[in-house]
Parts: C-alpha cells; sequence; structure tokens
C-alpha cells in the first residue's frame, strides 16, 4: 500500500519548491508591476481648477488637466 513513498514526488519536497518558486513569482511580477505604477504616477504632474469643483459632483473631471507626461 505505502511502497510508492517518495521524497522527491509532486506531493514532497518537488511540489513544494514548485509552490514556493511560484508564488515567489508572482510577487516578483506583482511587485515590478506596482512599482512601475507607481513611478508613472509620480512623475504625472496635474492641475486642478479648484474654484469650479463642486462637491460630489461627476463634472469635477473636467477640472483635471495633465501638465507633463
Amino acid at each position: 500500500m505505502n511502497e510508492n513513498r517518495s521524497v522527491f514526488a509532486l506531493d514532497g519536497v518537488t511540489g513544494y519548491l514548485i509552490a514556493v518558486v511560484l508564488l515567489l513569482s508572482i510577487l516578483a511580477f506583482l511587485t515590478v508591476k506596482a512599482i512601475g505604477a507607481q513611478q508613472n504616477n509620480a512623475t504625472t504632474y496635474y492641475k486642478i481648477d479648484e474654484q469650479k469643483l463642486v462637491p460630489i459632483s461627476k463634472d469635477n473631471a473636467k477640472y483635471y488637466h495633465v501638465v507633463k507626461q
């Protein structure tokens, strides 16, 4: 019944290492994407016409202007 035990089977150390490498690669990918998104937003300057803003209005998006990209 238990003759097919192996330390390096997919349910052993090999499977564990595959899962760890997969999770770390997903973490690295998402970290790189998050850093890139943050850098893009940090270097995008914008101007808001504050005198024309109205509380709780969808028209406020018209007063947001990107100055430099």
